[in-house]
């Protein structure tokens, strides 16, 4: 009987092991990377509606305007109407990591569905350009590890449709592109490393956000607004016990490094 009760303890403790294990792999092998989400927000127009069909989101890290493209992961491809996303509304299109570097261009590509409707009447827009290759927008920004990035492509509906003599709607996307550095990040390192340990960013009862230390024992906890938080040190090895730092202080587009926490039994 005391083998059958001590059996499901053991592998309960191993499982849990293994998690933190894999967080910590997981959220280490993109602590070189900086965070970027990309919104979508219009301009008021006289239409009843302006669909547009975004399939992807590419920037380019490079200078090869021509080959140095690649997808955004975490694209929500569909149709958007563009009028529900006036006076200050937007729609998350992509919040994914990317390298470090200087951003050159960032690529709208669209699908073939993209129609206006005036007066009841649906109409499709032609979009020959952004169909095959993406519309290009120049950004040229530095990218900084660790840091949360915001872009906004502010689409002018009312200016990007061109009407034709004989009836036709054609879509020329005018877009702005708003580019803010909107959140810091911590960094640090627990001791010793042979003993992986959750790291809590908290502010006042709230847990904002949290990772796990890595075969170095470092950690990155990326992407935190402008502010003074708590973190909460919970090695998995509960023979140490845990540990906190406060007033540590987060600078938008800044790296905080925090002192190095030494475990103790």
């Amino acid at each position: 009987m005391k083998t059958n009760t001590l059996y499901p303890a053991v592998l309960l403790t191993l499982i849990f092991s293994l998690a933190l294990l894999s967080c910590s792999k997981n959220e280490n092998s993109s602590s070189g990377k900086a965070k970027l989400q990309v919104y979508l927000t219009d301009a008021p127009a006289s239409y009843d509606q302006v669909v547009i069909d975004v399939k992807d989101v590419q920037i380019n890290l490079t200078t090869d305007s021509t080959g140095g493209w690649q997808s955004l992961s975490t694209v929500k491809a569909g149709s958007y109407d563009l009028l529900r996303l006036v006076d200050d509304k937007d729609t998350l299109l992509a919040n994914s990591d990317i390298a470090t570097g200087t951003l050159q261009q960032m690529r709208l590509v669209l699908g073939p569905n993209n129609y206006v409707v005036v007066n009841g009447q649906t109409i499709p827009l032609e979009t020959p350009s952004a169909q095959q290759s993406g519309l290009k927008l120049n950004i040229h920004q530095d990218i900084t590890s660790g840091i949360l990035y915001t872009i906004t492509l502010d689409f002018d509906a009312g200016k990007s449709i061109v009407t034709t003599g004989n009836g036709k709607y054609i879509l020329k996307p005018v877009i702005r592109t708003v580019f803010n550095a909107v959140g810091g990040s911590i960094k640090g390192f627990v001791l010793p490393d042979s003993v992986t340990t959750g790291v809590y960013a908290l502010q006042g009862p709230d847990t904002i956000a949290s990772t796990f230390t890595g075969s170095n024992g470092g950690y990155l906890i990326k992407g935190l607004a402008a502010g003074s938080y708590t973190l909460n040190f919970v090695p998995g090895d509960t023979t140490f016990t845990t540990q906190t730092k406060t007033g540590i202080a987060v600078t938008t587009g800044n790296v905080t490094i925090v002192d190095t926490v030494h475990l103790h039994h």
